[in-house]
């Protein structure tokens, strides 16, 4: 059982880890983006605790098979909970209200040929070769060969004088490329646009060509830009049209001249390479486009900021170059005959969609694009970064730059070759070690044989009616009130992915993933916590009437206000359940540009729960100073892992032993017929009358405890010894 088998430790320091480079410990998610996937190494660790009998750190790296255990995932998202436990033979059950995580999962849990795969993927790149690669080479201003690789495409927004009409290059500053991963720094010169390279920053001295000052402080400030001109201080934001472009700048790639040459290359663009755009803009406007979507951007909390930057359809956030690509990719793609390689190459042009747009934008310290997604959002920034369309192969097998089909295609096949040849990472003094899991799997079939019973759907979960006593588990991580708005970015996919493939699936029939049962909060949508707190609890009745006796629910969950934290507690309750563990693990990784220096946490907790069952006395407190002990407790199993708990990370673990102690004393008297705003106001009461947050903090932070604090719960029900190492009290 989880709550005597599950390692924290040893599952801490693997997640912390996977979360750093997750597609080195988990290729699979590869297949396609898709927002805060939980470790795969969690969900292994809570499976193989559950369904196994020895101890975890022994069955992690060797083959286990629980074939005939029934799991659900009401939740499924990126599909890593059912996609774990598919791998060790379970049959699974997953459900997904937005048609894209549908797709998604469907992607990754379905064998492909990749053979079939690799040679279709190769003519597709043979063909845009054909058709593209001129739009994509440049002269090389050292060793002047004409077939240097662009790898990125720097262009700046430009707005039109108010008062003067002249154009005005909206940039926040002119350092293109710190020296952090180049010899030196390179800046544009703000009067000639020249590029020099200079060794210290903060004296960057004059310009090589017209021995203008160079600065690294630009015009536009503040949402504010001077004119150069007339002296106008404009709006950065545009009237009502979307923003126009220039293209100030290229980072290259010479192959004739790489051995020779330390640190990058750069240049300013030259009149061929300002001439292709145009002729890449002339050959679109020949075409009769079949795959490029005009359909409108609808409101929304996040699409709104477009709106504000006059971007009115999705077609608008493309340049035509890009447009032109990605024509041309899914004119190729849908003449593809082999059903399941065309939806694989059809999901990777999705992929690919988030490099190949301009709202991308380009990291001066990295010195690389940053996907649309880096954020989680739409970010509009003054300055774009276009990827090399096609992609860069060196003469070696080495994938240069990123964001190009080649790319795409070499993640993708080291997702599906995963699939059939699992394995997991173990760290020893030695350093890392590759350990291959012989005898599992991932798919729907493996050899052209072996079958394995998958049912995913593109439904709500909590309007599922499952045959009872089915399930063995179900494992999910839901979605966190006032989260990422998923449909509305994924709908940035969906619109391209609807005109190439809809016609053949059905979960593309409606014009957009939006639902308004969707389980986040959205101001557009009118999605308050009264919403998300009955979604979530209609989900968890159902999966609870479903689950054998005793089995468990287990879900990852963490927020930084413990309001958010009430719908759970509802939710479980109504269900008839009872939280008979919750446990501390990384989910995230700390520098996540969507969370990097908001002080989030980077730790979840684990609420398991369960009909019937046992729980550790020692988990059961009445005061704020014994939940503080075991607090410190979950510190010290995670600083064993190797994680360091910031103070967002210990306030998420309090929580978490504060919901589940809220649930243990209110289930026995719990209305689930009363109103939601009752049953939340119920759950907040407890909360307040046990001090909650603001009393477990004063002993973490070394107060003694009060006089008469520090009792253990004196539970009024029969007490089972379980034995020296699991005594514990019975629900």
């Amino acid at each position: 059982m989880i709550e005597r088998g599950f390692d924290i430790a040893f599952i801490a320091n693997l997640s912390l880890r996977e979360k750093q480079i997750q597609q080195n410990y988990r290729p699979l998610i590869a297949v396609h983006k898709w927002f805060a996937r939980r470790p795969g190494t969690l969900f292994r660790g809570l499976i193989l605790s559950e369904f196994g009998t020895t101890p975890l750190r022994e069955a992690f790296y060797v083959c286990n098979d629980f074939k005939g255990m029934k799991v659900a995932d009401p939740f499924m998202g990126g599909g890593t909970p059912i996609l774990e436990a598919n791998r060790v033979g379970c049959d699974v059950m997953g459900f997904d209200i937005n048609p894209m995580a549908y797709w998604i999962v469907k992607q990754e849990i379905e064998h492909l040929d990749l053979k079939a795969y690799g040679k279709a993927a190769k003519e597709l790149q043979i063909n845009l070769g054909r058709e593209l690669g001129h739009f994509y080479r440049t002269l090389c201003i050292i060793c002047g060969s004409e077939k240097a690789h662009v790898k990125y495409f720097l262009w700046v927004k430009v707005k039109k004088c108010d008062a003067c009409g002249v154009d005005i290059d909206l940039f926040p500053g002119y350092l293109l490329a710190a020296n952090a991963r180049h010899p030196k720094n390179v800046f544009v010169c703000p009067d000639c646009g020249e590029l020099s390279e200079v060794d210290d920053r903060s004296k960057p001295g004059i310009c090589k060509a017209c021995s203008a000052q160079l600065t690294e402080v630009g015009p536009a400030k503040r949402s504010r830009c001077e004119c150069p001109k007339c002296g106008t201080v404009n709006s950065v934001l545009p009237a009502s049209v979307m923003p126009k472009h220039r293209l100030y700048a290229m980072e290259y790639h010479c192959e004739e001249c790489k051995g020779k040459h330390t640190g990058r290359f750069f240049k300013k663009p030259d009149d061929r390479d300002l001439a292709l755009s145009v002729e890449a803009e002339s050959r679109l406007s020949k075409l009769r486009p079949r795959f490029i979507p005009d359909d409108k951007i609808p409101s929304g909390d996040e699409t709104d900021r477009l709106h504000r930057w006059g971007y009115k359809r999705y077609s608008e956030m493309f340049n035509r170059r890009q447009l032109l690509g990605l024509e041309l990719s899914a004119r190729y793609i849908s003449s593809v005959s082999d059903e399941r390689v065309r939806n694989a190459l059809a999901t990777n042009l999705s992929d690919l969609l988030r490099y190949q747009n301009m709202l991308c934008r380009y990291d001066t310290t990295a010195l690389k694009s940053l996907d649309i997604f880096s954020v989680h959002g739409f970010p509009v920034g003054l300055m774009q970064c276009e990827s090399n369309f096609l992609g860069i192969m060196t003469k070696k097998g080495i994938c240069i730059g990123s964001g190009g089909w080649t790319n795409i295609i070499e993640k993708f096949r080291r997702a599906k070759a995963y699939c059939d040849n699992p394995f997991e990472v173990r760290h020893g003094k030695r350093g890392k070690e590759v350990v291959p899991i012989k005898g599992e799997w991932i798919g729907d079939r493996v050899n052209g044989s072996t079958m394995r019973n998958i049912k995913i759907s593109c439904a709500d979960a909590g309007r599922i009616k499952l045959e009872e006593a089915s399930l063995d588990a179900v494992f999910t991580d839901p979605p966190y009130f006032g989260n990422v708005q998923y449909a509305e970015l994924m709908d940035f996919c969906y619109v391209w992915l609807r005109r190439l493939i809809g016609r053949s699936s059905s979960v593309f029939s409606n014009p957009s993933t939006r639902n308004a049962d969707e389980l986040t909060g959205n101001e557009n949508m009118g999605r308050d916590i009264i919403h998300f707190t009955e979604g979530l609890s209609n989900t968890f009745r159902q999966m609870a009437k479903a689950l054998k006796p005793g089995r468990p629910l287990a879900f990852t969950y963490h927020h930084n206000d413990i309001k958010a934290y009430f719908p759970v507690a509802v939710a479980i309750l109504d269900a008839g359940l009872t939280c008979s563990a919750s446990l501390p693990c990384p989910a995230e990784m700390g520098a996540s540009i969507h969370i990097n220096g908001t002080g989030s946490s980077i730790v979840d907790t684990i609420f398991v729960c369960r009909s019937t069952g046992r729980k550790p006395k020692e988990w059961l407190t009445d005061t704020p100073y014994g939940v503080a002990k075991l607090v410190m407790a979950d510190i010290t199993k995670l600083e064993a892992g190797d994680v360091k708990p910031a103070p967002g990370d210990i306030r998420c673990i309090a929580y978490g032993h504060l919901i589940r102690l809220a649930i243990w004393n209110l289930r026995k008297n719990w209305n689930k017929t009363m109103s939601t705003d009752a049953r939340i106001a119920g759950v907040e009461r407890w909360m307040q009358d046990f001090g909650g947050w603001p009393e477990v903090v004063k002993h973490l932070n070394g107060t003694k405890p009060a006089r008469g604090q520090g009792k253990a719960l004196m539970v009024m029900e029969k007490q089972v010894n379980y034995g020296e190492e699991y005594a514990g009290i019975s629900f």
